[in-house]
This record gives structure tokens, C-alpha cells and sequence, in this order.
């Protein structure tokens, strides 16, 4: 399966299904990747983001790719500094419009991905008065359980289209938040390393990003004991490096690169539940060849602490 569907998913189901909190509910947190803020002992946070994905390539085929996904994800707090989660994606729609010999044909799949298993570990932590520093180391494992063998009329689909991988991968990577009463910041490295299958290796990934929460309702703190939530405006980077992806004994040239997305965004924080949304646009990519370049992607969900 090529770069495609996990760029997809991975911000969900690697990082993005990270960005948990249990710190106090007025807060923010990123919604595109990993926070260092703690899930309390005892308790789980579910949350469900919707993901829709528009990428292009040039080139002859001149492929336009459409996905619409949901990750679901249920995060545990075994004690104040270690958290486990998983996550499951479910793709309702992945769609490739592709030019052909035979012309310009359309193909499509849907069903479940491949299932995340992660940790999260509280390495260091500085409260300090109105606010706290962490660092977070964060590793897991993806399992082969989406599919990777489907078909259609023209014959096996291409593995951009299937919903699975066929191998088992790794990641790790560290996370950054600092967090006052008015704002938030938080940053995270990721690297993740792809395995074997049916002799294809989707390339290794790196992945560099940051993230602004700024509280812009209410202004002010001060008798805010009857306001049902706060309202949050995020902006977040997130630089992605893919390597080529190995086919056989040698290379796809035109899979891999880098990218460079900027995602403006809102969050509405009430006492239990957080309602999100971003919109990640493209300020810089650097294609090798005719790979897949994002023209957009929408994420919409909500968090609940229970």
C-alpha cells in the first residue's frame, strides 16, 4: 500500500488519537497530533474524528484520490504517568480516479484498517502556578488487520486503495506541551518505520509538528463561573518526510517527499465533552516524481472523559 491511505490515517491513529487530555477541561489540545498532557489514573477518553482527504498527482496518470475515514479511539490512564490507547479506523469511502490506456476509470474500496496499539509515558513533568511543562515519550505498534487483498472489475486494487497495510510497523517519537491558563503550546517528533509485504515496503516516515491553542472566549477568567465552556482557535504545522517506497529489489521514484501543512482551527471545551475541527492546507510540498500531494483535509470530531 503506498504513502496515501496512512498519511491518511496516521495523524489519527498514531498521533493525532494521542491528543488526549485529562488535565483540566478548559484547555485545549491538538487536534492533528500528540499532546504531553496526562489521562488520570482510572479514567478512559473516547474519541471519534472524521477525515476527509483530497490528494492529486500529475503525471500521466493524473490520479485524483478521495477519502472519507472515521478513527475511533479509547485511551486508558493506567497511573499518573503512563497512558495506553487503540485505535481502529473505519474508511467509508476511498476513491481513485486514474488515467488509463483504457481511459480515465474510476475504482473504490471501503471497510476497517489496520488496528494502533501505543503508549504514552510522562518522562518529565514541572507544574508551576496557572500551568505545567511535560515531556512524553510515546511507542506502538500497528497490526496487519485492514485488508490487503481486494479486488474490482479491473483486477487487484492498487495498494493506495486498500484499507490495510499487510505488515506490522512501528513508531516512536517524543512530545512536548506547555500549557498556561490563556494558551497552550505543544510540539512532537515521530518517526515510524514501515515493514515487509507481499515484497512492497511502504517508505519510513518523519514527522515534525506544533501546535498553538489560544483561549479567544471568554477574554478574561474572572467571573466566568457561569459560562458552560470555553472556545479555543488552534494553529498547527505539521512537516511530514516520507522516503520512496520499495517495490521488489529496487524503488518507486515516484512515491515519497515532503510536505509542509498548515492547519487553522476551532475547539469548543465544556466539562466533559471537547467539539473540534481543523482544516489542513498545503504551504510547501516537495514531491518525488508523480507522488501524491494533499489539496486538502477537514478533520471533525469530538473527545469525551469518562
Amino acid at each position: 500500500m503506498s504513502n496515501k491511505w496512512y498519511a491518511m490515517i496516521a495523524p489519527v491513529i498514531t498521533t493525532g488519537a494521542l491528543v488526549f487530555s485529562a488535565a483540566p477541561v478548559t484547555h485545549a489540545a491538538p487536534n492533528t497530533f500528540n499532546t504531553a498532557l496526562p489521562v488520570a489514573q482510572g479514567e478512559f477518553i473516547w474519541r471519534e474524528q472524521a477525515v476527509f482527504r483530497e490528494r492529486s498527482s500529475g503525471g500521466p496518470r493524473d490520479r485524483d484520490v478521495s477519502i472519507a475515514a472515521l478513527a475511533s479511539v479509547l485511551g486508558y490512564g493506567v497511573n499518573s504517568r503512563l497512558a495506553v490507547f487503540g485505535a481502529v479506523p473505519y474508511f467509508f469511502n476511498k476513491d481513485l480516479d486514474v488515467t488509463t490506456p483504457m481511459g480515465r476509470i474510476n475504482r473504490d474500496t471501503d471497510g476497517f484498517g489496520d488496528v494502533t496499539a501505543f503508549a504514552r509515558y510522562t518522562l518529565y513533568k514541572n507544574d508551576f502556578t496557572g500551568g505545567t511543562f511535560r515531556i512524553a515519550p510515546v511507542a506502538g505498534v500497528t497490526a496487519p488487520t485492514g485488508d490487503d487483498d481486494e479486488t474490482d472489475r479491473f483486477g487487484r486494487l492498487p495498494r493506495m486503495l486498500q484499507t490495510g497495510d499487510g505488515a506490522w510497523e512501528g513508531f516512536g517519537g517524543v512530545v512536548t506541551t506547555y500549557q498556561t491558563l490563556q494558551y497552550q503550546v505543544d510540539a512532537q517528533v515521530l518517526y515510524r518505520e514501515n515493514g515487509r509485504h507481499d515484497g512492497f515496503a511502504r517508505g519510513d516516515e518523519t514527522r515534525f509538528d506544533t501546535s498553538l491553542q489560544y483561549r479567544v472566549w471568554p477574554a478574561s477568567l474572572e467571573n466566568v463561573s457561569g459560562t458552560p465552556g470555553f472556545v479555543y482557535a488552534l494553529l498547527e504545522s505539521n512537516l511530514v518526510h516520507r522516503d520512496r517506497n520499495d517495490v521488489g529489489s529496487g524503488v518507486d521514484q515516484n512515491s515519497g517527499g515532503t510536505q509542509w501543512l498548515v492547519a487553522p482551527g476551532l475547539q469548543y471545551i465544556g466539562r466533559r465533552w471537547i467539539f473540534e475541527g481543523t482544516v489542513q492546507l498545503p504551504a510547501a510540498s516537495n514531491p518525488h516524481g508523480d507522488a501524491l500531494e494533499d489539496d486538502a483535509i477537514v478533520r471533525v470530531g469530538f473527545r469525551r472523559n469518562f
